[in-house]
């Protein structure tokens, strides 16, 4: 067995004939063989061959086996160097001894030397066993050495992203501590271009790298529609449905959203899983509660997702506190939860509004003491505070929005031969659904495009009559001659008008189609109780006259003007 892996063994030993008697066993099964005399020549010997086991007699003059054993033990450090201790000793005590002095198993003498061949084949096992753990947990070392060097560039970039916005203004006041590299809780801030300021605290599923997955795509969109003015209900929206496509079953985003008007002093809120924060008066009252109403983003698809929101109004020097769940389960070395009670008494206790937020910090982290977390800590306070002293953003939208509205035009032909093959509802309905708080609206919106351009097309081009759609018949026949006559047509034109304007409020959208046709007069019955017939036809302006404000018709019946109003959901 062991000529193809001979092993070099060290025999200390006073007694030249039981050493003689040991090497002889050794040598005949392959192995190299060193000696001593006593144990210091067996220290000696140890650091200069560095031999793989050791037959150690316990008892030796100038250095006894015991203290041998300890010496060779700190030598060889973190490699197994098994150690035989050679007795003739038979009491429990002693035998003990050379256990605790570091000896792995002991021989009696006379030597038996099937048993001595059989302790050797096993400690080598055990040195081969060693060996190979050693390896792996250096080479485990090294692959996480790596891992947090990748996670530390990662996270340089995750921060770029996520914390790109305005949480350095004077009415913010945040704390976020991580149970590992990546934060499992993220919190971004933006200002609108109309002065107000949207902050989104969310906290996915567990902590870590898999935490953190989804908070890149929720940062990127949450900035990319802020700045550009979307409607808190537009970015909730896009959000949810990029967390719900990307990421995997059981991974979602507890959130709590909130869109600051300085001007209005007012606050809209959408809570979805996160614990319920509380409103601090500047005046001393008691808490206020914003509890959650919504199950977290990425839940629920788009279509049966919630974004109804909750509007509070605020007095200057009111805040809002917001934290993530790491806060209230934080635990005591016992196990036991801060909780809402302890939570809730330290608003109760706090004097001084502007120390709360250290207070609350104080408080949890003297109850967990030296106590282990057990997930992320995420804290935000939120000030409601006069828009010159918010940040120079915030001013500046204030004295903009103080005399000057947001307005645009735009106008699109079409001509005969696009017709045929171009429909311009796609392209039209993306450039509107650009404009932030028209995206909501993207439905009614088609709605109104498709049927003023088809009665613009099929009555003023074509000079199609909608009285054929009356029957099953006329409905088919209709649309054999569009047909027919969309392939002959050469000369006419659909021109599209598009004026927008914006206020605090909302904005109000012209739109104005014009046919080359000869135009018609509208019946008014006909439009008022379009959407009450029962036949194919006449419907149309019906549904338009419902969903708009206004309709009306110019010229001689060939040009129409839609208006549609919305408003911000702030």
């Amino acid at each position: 067995m062991n000529d193809d892996n001979p092993l070099t063994i060290l025999v200390a030993d006073d007694s030249a004939t039981d050493r003689q008697i040991l090497e002889t066993i050794v040598a005949r099964d392959g192995h190299r063989v060193i000696s001593a005399r006593d144990g210091r020549e067996a220290v000696e010997a140890f650091e200069r061959e560095r031999p793989d086991l050791v037959l150690l007699d316990a008892l030796m003059p100038n250095l006894d086996g015991f203290g041998a054993a300890r010496r060779i033990k700190a030598l060889a450090g973190e490699s197994l160097v098994p150690i035989i201790f050679l007795t003739s000793l038979t009491d429990t005590d002693s035998l003990v001894q050379c256990l605790d002095a570091g000896g792995d198993d002991f021989l009696s003498k006379p030597y038996n030397r099937v048993i001595l061949q059989a302790k050797i084949k096993s400690f080598n096992r055990m040195r081969a066993m060693h060996s190979t753990i050693l390896d792996q947990r250096d080479q485990i070392g090294r692959h996480h050495e790596h891992l947090l060097q990748e996670q530390t560039v990662a996270k340089q970039v995750f921060d770029n992203i996520a914390h790109s916005g305005c949480l350095d203004s004077n009415n913010v006041k945040y704390f976020l501590s991580s149970l590992a590299v990546f934060n499992g809780d993220i919190l971004v801030a933006g200002m609108r271009p109309s002065g107000s300021m949207m902050v989104l605290l969310g906290d996915f599923t567990g902590h870590g790298l898999p935490a953190a997955v989804g908070a890149i795509p929720l940062a990127s969109t949450f900035y990319g529609m802020v700045h550009k003015g979307f409607t808190m209900t537009d970015i909730l929206r896009e959000i949810n449905g990029k967390l719900k496509s990307i990421l995997p079953v059981g991974i979602f985003c507890c959130a709590t959203m909130v869109d600051i008007n300085f001007q209005r002093q007012r606050i809209r809120v959408w809570n979805g899983g996160l614990p319920e924060g509380y409103i601090r008066r500047a005046g001393g009252d008691p808490p206020e509660p914003i509890s959650s109403t919504h199950l977290p983003l990425g839940v629920l698809s788009n279509k049966d997702f919630r974004d109804d929101l909750q509007t509070l109004t605020l007095n200057w020097g009111d805040r809002l506190y917001l934290w993530s769940d790491g806060i209230h389960e934080a635990r005591n070395p016992e196990g036991e939860m801060f909780g809402d009670e302890r939570l809730k008494q330290v608003f109760l206790d706090n004097e001084d509004p502007q120390q709360l937020f250290d207070e609350i910090l104080d408080r949890v982290q003297e109850f967990i003491g030296k106590g282990e977390r057990n997930d992320d800590l995420s804290l935000v306070e939120l000030l409601m505070d006069q828009p010159e002293r918010v940040n120079a953003f915030a001013a500046e939208a204030e004295r903009r929005s103080r005399s000057s509205l947001s307005e645009w035009s735009m106008n699109f032909d079409i001509q005969p031969s696009s017709f045929r093959a171009f429909d311009p509802m796609p392209l039209l309905l993306n450039i509107l659904v650009e404009v932030p708080g028209l995206r909501q609206h993207s439905g009614k919106l088609y709605t109104i495009f498709s049927e003023l351009y088809s009665n613009a097309l099929e009555h003023g081009v074509l000079g199609l009559d909608s009285a054929l759609k009356n029957t099953p018949e006329g409905f088919a026949q209709y649309y054999e001659l569009r047909q027919a006559r969309l392939d002959a047509v050469d000369k006419g034109y659909v021109r599209i008008h598009l004026h927008h304007s914006t206020d605090d409020d909302g904005g109000c959208l012209r739109v104005r189609v014009e046919d080359s046709g000869p135009g018609f007069q509208p019946d008014q019955d006909t439009t008022r109780h379009g959407l009450e017939q029962s036949g194919y036809s006449g419907r149309g302006l019906a549904l338009v006259e419902k969903l708009c404000d206004a309709v009306r018709y110019m010229g001689e019946g060939n040009e129409v003007e839609a208006v549609f109003s919305w408003r911000i959901d702030v």
